[in-house]
């Protein structure tokens, strides 16, 4: 089952609710089951994502050189909190525990794009590449 969810997933960009009942049917399965997979794994999204997913690290490194001041200004640029996404799609939010990149720190991650040693006022410059 999960490796047919996350082909949908890749086709649809998340799983809604009439794609979870196909897969359920076509596996001769019980919504149930399939909803629970679903809800159980981090990696499957109920509600559509942004064509953009930023990842803000959060970890020690991050944090201690200002990481949290760099959430909160994409948060007060885009609108949103973590785990949302925009109402555009363009954008959606998420704060990691750690991007592995503690030498860059700050560090966010836009797709597979890494951007360090962020500062508050870099962050306007990085989302209009992305606009």
């Amino acid at each position: 089952m999960i490796p047919v969810l996350q082909a949908a997933q890749d086709i649809y960009g998340y799983l809604p609710r009439e794609v979870l009942e196909k897969i359920a049917a076509e596996l001769k399965l019980p919504i149930s089951q399939v909803y629970g997979v679903v809800t159980f794994y981090a990696q499957f999204n109920l509600t559509p994502r942004g064509r953009y997913i930023i990842r803000v690290c959060q970890g020690t490194a991050c944090y201690v050189r200002g990481g949290g001041e760099i959430f909160q200004e994409i948060q007060d640029q885009l609108g949103i909190e973590d785990g949302e996404t925009t109402e555009d799609l363009r954008f959606t939010l998420e704060s990691v525990a750690c991007l592995g990149a503690c030498g860059l720190a700050p560090v966010i991650m836009i797709n597979d794009d890494t951007h360090g040693r962020l500062t508050k006022d870099a962050i306007a410059g990085i989302l209009a590449k992305y606009e």
